[in-house]
């Protein structure tokens, strides 16, 4: 699909001659950290909604959105009103922590939408303008209420990149938190994937807090992303996320919640949390809460409001253009009921990718929830089982079992790997005969363990620069960046989600076919288990 040309002032050439100058320039000054740039070498000059237009003259369709930042896409008429109301009105702009209207405004619109057991014992602080100081900001504030230090977080997390923020991050190098599993289907830490493999890595937090010996004191908090985005877009249970907020109910552990990509509409519910009806203690938010401008917060329950004058400051927490585009994003999604239409949509593009791991082997998942999507590009291998692994010829399989009966069982063959500690009657479970729920007479059953086929980051790259010359920007993210990421706004028409599929299909098609052809791992396409293809979200 070719990429559209605009009717920009100047000759292609010379359209094309000013971006590769501004590229050039960027590539000498910045420094060697900057990121995006790098897999995305565009110059944005103009854009609106879904589109962004390159100083080249070409369009694109921006499934990225700043990361998530932008609910309502770029440039919507209603934030721009907002911001030119503030500007036309000659107000301050920057007021420190200082009352304003703008800013009563918006706290009133953001209370209105968070969950009834928070709203009505809700305080908020304004953070420094990035959702990392709203993240220290939260982890500081359950440390002095509790007078604890330690906090637990969770393997594939990522809560930004200052120091306490990213110690309780997936790729923490210095760890001075406790690591807890994190629930996920086709990379279950304990191969099961589905309930069972929520329910153990619940059981593994639980044990590890009750057991005198464990060497983990009771910690100031928990923090958790209810959708890990950066971790390859893993939408948490929602009975484990219930199992959490008991569990650190239960043991007065106050429970952070990371919505600062998930909230705002873009799971489908206003706030990700929102799915499983639990109400956390604190709630750490920004990006789209500032309409496309920096703003972060946290609200928190008051009884937590322990701090002196001065606790936590900032110079730039009193923005007061980001506070008026936040509460003009806000009311938008909220009237527009934009978060259901999420939902929908989300649904149909999951539904239609999930066919993907039905034609090519090396999809190896297509998971998400709402707008906030994710595929998962992996290398397909020869089956790993032995004959002995697999067990008798014609055995019969597990009905329901973590591999055959939930969704997101894609890409990866069964080992059947001896009688496992299940959690109980139920699927995946095992018993011993004589228990309730176990077998009377028959020999146990081997419950499988899910080996999914290795991460593919070469390829996901590929797609990204495939999509890219398709007129597509999407984003990498998961283990080894094999993760191609999809957070379009929540204004996406039902064109523009058709136009981004059959882009991105196109790209993966072509991607495929290079690396069959070119790549170091190609050979004849694995077949896939007929009930192995569905999508996890």
């Amino acid at each position: 699909m070719a990429v559209t040309e605009s009717m920009a002032g100047g000759t292609p050439g010379e359209a094309r001659a000013v971006q590769e100058g501004i590229l050039r320039r960027q590539s000498a000054r910045e420094s060697s950290a900057r990121t995006y740039a790098r897999a995305l070498p565009i110059v944005p000059v103009r854009a609106r909604g879904l589109t962004i237009e390159g100083a080249d003259g070409r369009r694109y369709l921006d499934c990225l959105s700043g990361a998530g930042t932008l609910a309502l896409g770029h440039n919507h008429p209603v934030v721009l009103e907002a911001i030119r109301g503030v500007l036309d009105s000659g107000a301050p702009l920057s007021v420190l922590d200082l009352a304003t209207p703008v800013k009563d405004a918006f706290v009133t619109e953001l209370f209105s939408t968070l969950p009834p057991g928070l709203a009505a014992h809700a305080r908020v602080q304004f953070c420094g303008p990035a959702g990392t100081d709203a993240v220290e900001a939260a982890l500081k504030l359950v440390r002095t209420a509790t007078g604890r230090s330690g906090v637990l977080a969770f393997t594939g997390a990522y809560h930004g990149m200052t120091a306490g923020a990213l110690a309780a991050s997936g790729g923490a190098q210095d760890v001075r938190v406790t690591r807890l599993p994190y629930p996920q289907d086709y990379r279950c830490p304990f191969g099961l994937g589905g309930p069972s493999g929520a329910e153990l890595a619940a059981r593994w937090t639980e044990t590890l807090l009750d057991d005198p010996k464990s060497g983990v004191p009771l910690p100031a908090g928990m923090i958790l992303e209810p959708v890990q985005g950066e971790g390859g877009v893993i939408p948490a249970p929602d009975d484990w996320l219930r199992r959490m907020r008991r569990l650190t109910a239960d043991r007065s552990i106050p429970l952070i919640a990371d919505e600062v990509q998930t909230g705002v509409g873009r799971t489908g519910a206003f706030w990700a949390v929102d799915h499983s009806g639990i109400t956390p203690d604190v709630m750490v938010l920004s990006k789209a809460i500032g309409g496309s401008l920096p703003l972060a917060v946290i609200v928190y329950r008051d009884d937590l409001d322990t701090w002196q004058p001065g606790a936590h400051a900032g110079t730039f927490r009193g923005n007061q253009l980001a506070m008026a585009a936040g509460t003009a994003t806000l009311a938008y999604v909220r009237e527009n009921a934009l978060a259901e239409r999420a939902a929908t949509l989300g649904s149909r593009m999951l539904t239609q990718l999930a066919d993907l791991t039905r034609e090519y082997a090396w999809v190896g998942d297509v998971r998400g929830r709402g707008l906030m999507i994710g595929i998962e590009l992996v290398n397909p291998e020869p089956d790993r089982t032995t004959p002995a692994e697999r067990g008798p010829a014609g055995a019969p399989g597990i009905p329901d079992d973590p591999v055959a009966g939930h969704p997101g069982a894609t890409g990866a063959p069964t080992i059947l790997d001896g009688p496992g500690p299940g959690p109980g009657p139920g699927p995946g479970a095992w018993a011993a005969p004589g228990v309730p729920g176990g077998p009377t007479s028959a020999p146990t059953r081997p419950v499988p363990r899910r080996v999914p086929y290795p991460a593919a980051p070469e390829l996901a790259a590929a797609v990204q620069r495939e999509c890219l010359r398709r007129g597509l920007i999407v984003e990498l993210g998961g283990r080894h960046a094999s993760v191609v990421r999809l957070l379009p706004p929540l204004t996406i028409s039902d064109e523009q989600v058709t136009a981004v599929l059959d882009r991105l299909t196109d790209a993966i098609a072509a991607a495929v076919r290079h690396q069959t052809t070119h790549g170091p791992t190609h050979g004849p396409r694995r077949q896939r288990r007929p009930d192995s293809a569905q999508p996890t979200g």
